[in-house]
């Protein structure tokens, strides 16, 4: 690499704050509220998503955020470049925990899967390939948070064979932030309650509370999440709170979002 190019290019904690900073854009609520006039903080579990985003505004906003939401989670390892693997992995890391637990939404945020998925693109593609072929699969499944999970855990081993320990490094740290995220749900949990914990992480949802309908009433979710996009006079949060959790089970008697 030349000097001249040397120079011009970012330094290290600008590429990571950029990278940051481009992953905590929230597009996936920007286009709910342009679109149905919806914040999605409000809408079924309260998770901030393409599946959130899908019910209440259709595919054609989910297909433009999805790909916004893809696109920047590349921002930083492209400006790291391929000179930097490591700056380039700690850069995937930080787009996506400014997805997850973005400022623009008082630390709300999504899972991570998008922008992890936009991230491992210019670090190491196996690790797109291997996340997407888990979320397909837990899809086709119907169990959506177990078959990511288990395709996220395969990243790191998988990267770490073809692109190195460096590479390995950024999965490990995207992994892990979007593990974290899992943990920490969209509310406080019972610290006694430890099989909520495991609940979360292998399937990103709280178990279902006594007398919970099954999926955790995400029918009657959806149909209030529909009906608050189709009455511009209606508070979204409302109708699309009722009796649902912050991760798809029925929330206890008496909570909901602030």
């Amino acid at each position: 690499m030349s000097a001249r190019h040397r120079a011009r290019r970012l330094p290290a904690p600008a590429v990571v704050a950029a990278a940051w900073l481009a992953g905590s854009v929230p597009f996936s609520n920007i286009a709910a509220r342009r679109v149905a006039r919806v914040d999605l903080r409000g809408v079924g579990h309260g998770t901030v998503s393409g599946t959130a985003l899908y019910e209440v505004a259709g595919f054609r906003p989910l297909a433009v955020a999805g790909v916004c939401e893809v696109a920047k989670g590349a921002v930083g390892p492209v400006l790291a470049g391929r000179d930097r693997p490591g700056l380039g992995a700690l850069a995937a890391t930080a787009a996506v925990a400014g997805h997850n637990w973005s400022p623009w939404l008082g630390g709300a945020g999504g899972r991570g899967v998008s922008v992890a998925l936009g991230a491992f693109l210019p670090l190491a593609w196996p690790g797109t390939v291997a996340l997407a072929l888990g979320l397909a699969g837990g899809r086709l499944a119907r169990q959506t948070g177990l078959g990511t999970l288990i395709g996220a855990a395969a990243t790191v081993p998988l990267v770490r064979r073809t692109h190195g320990r460096a590479a390995a490094a950024g999965a490990a740290g995207i992994v892990g932030v979007m593990v974290a995220k899992r943990l920490a749900g969209n509310r406080p949990a019972d610290p006694r309650a430890a099989h909520t914990y495991l609940h979360r992480l292998l399937f990103d949802s709280d178990p279902p509370g006594p007398g919970a309908p099954a999926g955790g009433g995400q029918r009657e979710r959806r149909a209030a999440a529909g009906a608050a996009a189709r009455e511009p006079g209606r508070a979204p949060a409302a109708s699309a709170r009722a009796g649902a959790g912050p991760d798809g089970g029925a929330a206890p008697a008496g909570e909901g979002r602030p």
